[in-house]
């Protein structure tokens, strides 16, 4: 079993969240996330967060602590396990948010209990908690 490595960023502006949709066609099409993506080799998950949400939003981000980490088996059955950190960013001046039509069609800001109706992944989930 192989393991693959992720880091998400969590960002809050005016006490909401920001949220971005993958687009359809793609996988997970139509779900929504939070800014991340995957761990490049000899690249700390912390620097990839920043790195990640800046080429998905148009950002610019720094960490400002770790929300949690959680794991979980491949969801399309390959042999792999997955390894997510979530953290905690702030940015400097706000700026406007700018997606890759590649991978995300839309983003919004939700609070917690908004963003409780959306279809999330449980390690996002989680790092609505607290």
């Amino acid at each position: 079993m192989t393991d693959k490595y992720l880091a998400y960023g969590r960002l809050i502006r005016d006490g909401k969240i920001l949220f971005i949709r993958r687009r359809p066609g793609s996988f997970l099409g139509g779900h929504w996330e939070l800014p991340g993506g995957t761990v490049e080799p000899g690249e700390q998950s912390r620097e990839t967060a920043v790195r990640e949400f800046a080429e998905e939003t148009g950002l610019t981000v720094r960490v400002t602590g770790e929300r949690g980490a959680h794991s979980w088996d491949d969801v399309e059955g390959r042999p792999m396990r997955i390894h997510a950190a979530v953290y905690e960013l702030t940015e400097g001046e706000p700026g406007e948010v700018v997606l890759n039509p590649e991978e995300h069609d839309a983003f919004a800001w939700y609070n917690r209990e908004e963003a409780a109706g959306l279809d999330l992944a449980e390690h996002f989930r989680q790092a609505l908690e607290g």
